[in-house]
C-alpha cells in the first residue's frame, strides 16, 4: 500500500487552489472546474468541489467541517515561511514555535478553516528523520 493524497472537499475550488499556490508555491494540475491537484514529490493535495461528493455518497464529505485534520508540509526554513506568509494568511493559530519531538512548526488556517503545519525538522532526531 502507498499513501497517495488527501482531499478537500471544498464550495470554492478557485478560491483554495488559489491559497494552497501561493502558500506552497506549488502549481495546480487542474483536472476540471471540480477537481484539481497539487503534487509534490512526496504526496498531493487535491481539492474537490462540493459536486463530487454525491460521486462517492451523498451527504458523505461537507466543506469547512474539519476539526481533526492538520494538513503537512515539510519546509527548508519555517521562520521565513511565516515572513512570506504575513499579510496573505488571515488565521495564524500559533507563531513558529518548537515542538518536543524536534520540529519547528506554524499552524493556520486555510480559508474553509482547515488547519495547515508548516514545519521544519531542528533537532538531530527530526532532520535524521526527515533526510531520507
Amino acid at each position: 500500500m502507498n499513501f497517495v493524497s488527501i482531499r478537500i472537499i471544498t464550495s470554492d475550488v478557485a478560491r483554495l487552489v488559489d491559497f494552497y499556490e501561493r502558500a506552497t508555491g506549488v502549481r495546480a494540475n487542474w483536472s476540471n472546474q471540480d477537481f484539481a491537484e497539487l503534487s509534490t514529490t512526496s504526496a498531493t493535495l487535491a481539492i474537490a468541489s462540493t459536486r463530487t461528493v454525491p460521486l462517492f455518497a451523498p451527504d458523505a464529505a461537507r466543506p469547512a467541517g474539519n476539526r481533526s485534520v492538520i494538513i503537512e508540509f515539510l519546509v527548508d526554513d519555517v521562520d521565513s515561511v511565516h515572513q512570506s506568509l504575513t499579510g496573505f494568511v488571515d488565521d495564524f493559530v500559533n507563531e513558529p514555535t518548537t515542538m518536543p519531538w524536534g520540529n519547528r512548526s506554524l499552524l493556520f488556517r486555510d480559508p474553509d478553516g482547515n488547519l495547515v503545519n508548516f514545519f521544519t525538522p531542528v533537532s538531530p532526531a527530526a532532520i535524521e528523520k526527515f533526510a531520507r
